[in-house]
């Protein structure tokens, strides 16, 4: 066993059963909706079904980070018991969730002088957030020590590589990401935006591309142009959808066929609720180890 312990957010979008299985801890967003406050509990309490089908009908969820002593209060125990923490928090570039955790931390360095929390920002969301944690969980269990996994976090963060389409604009509109008349456009004319996540964390619209089957093609495009090794590749590669499963299968179909290692093997799931409020329903996201991201 590690004498520290890896936790991080609800939005890396992994299953329940991967913290548990890995000995990843995890800390939850929460999200409003109707009136009432619901954690992101990665589906403990609702499904995706009737999460996005809600969205569908025309509801609305607001989203809410981790408070400053929600993450005191997640870290303590663990200090208490005399293991240090190193926490990988949400990407800056899309949350304020970062600068809590920072506080958070001095907060406890100030209890726990001769314990150690060392905050890491992702600059990743979903499951690319999720595919850094189960690299550290890989990294841990080879017996990678406190100082050299954070050190190898901040050397690799930003080979992991986020492409994803859009095939319903309501919520970008809602949120204010795209204007009522470009999501009525958009709309009108089939046009999935592919988007990516840049160097700084922040989601960034690629290509306007026409049908959703031409944006499925856009993502492997855009994988076999950026994935370590190319064909030859056998990294982690994952995929987070917003309820349209057939459509995260097509593109792990793809990936397969261009990739041979990969065939059967690529992980999907469920873009969770506080990554699906912004994204809403019809979002395919992939994920892999390729170039640095640069800009």
């Amino acid at each position: 066993m590690a004498d520290y312990i890896i936790t991080c957010e609800s939005t890396a979008d992994l299953p329940r059963e991967f913290f548990e299985r890995r000995e990843v801890g995890y800390v939850c967003f929460h999200y409003e909706m109707g009136g009432r406050t619901y954690t992101d509990d990665l589906y403990a309490s609702t499904t995706p079904d009737e999460f996005f089908g809600s969205l569908k009908a025309g509801a609305q969820a607001k989203t809410s980070q981790v408070g400053t002593g929600e993450y005191v209060d997640f870290w303590e125990p663990w200090l208490k018991e005399g293991k240090d923490v190193l926490h990988v928090c949400l990407s800056s570039g899309i949350s304020g969730t970062y600068n809590s955790a920072c506080l958070a931390a001095e907060t406890l360095a100030a209890r726990y002088p001769e314990r150690t929390v060392r905050v890491i920002d992702s600059l990743a969301a979903s499951a690319g957030y999720g595919l850094l944690m189960e690299y550290l969980a890989d990294k841990r269990d080879e017996g990678m020590g406190f100082d050299e996994l954070a050190t190898w976090a901040e050397g690799h963060k930003l080979e992991v590589n986020h492409w994803f389409f859009v095939s319903d604009l309501d919520c970008l509109k809602r949120g204010g990401r795209v204007s009522a008349t470009s999501a009525l456009i958009a709309t009108a004319l089939k046009i999935c935006p592919v988007m990516n996540v840049d160097s700084q964390g922040r989601l960034i619209p690629r290509e306007k591309i026409r049908t959703k089957r031409k944006a499925i093609t856009e993502l492997v495009r855009n994988m076999m142009e950026h994935v370590r090794d190319g064909a030859a590749y056998t990294g982690r590669c994952a995929i987070s959808h917003s309820n349209c499963l057939a459509d995260a299968q097509e593109v792990a179909r793809l990936v397969g066929e261009q990739i041979p290692a990969l065939a059967g093997k690529v992980e999907i799931c469920d873009i969770g609720t506080v990554i699906g409020s912004h994204t809403g329903p019809g979002t395919v996201a992939l994920f892999f180890m390729g170039d640095e991201r640069v800009d």
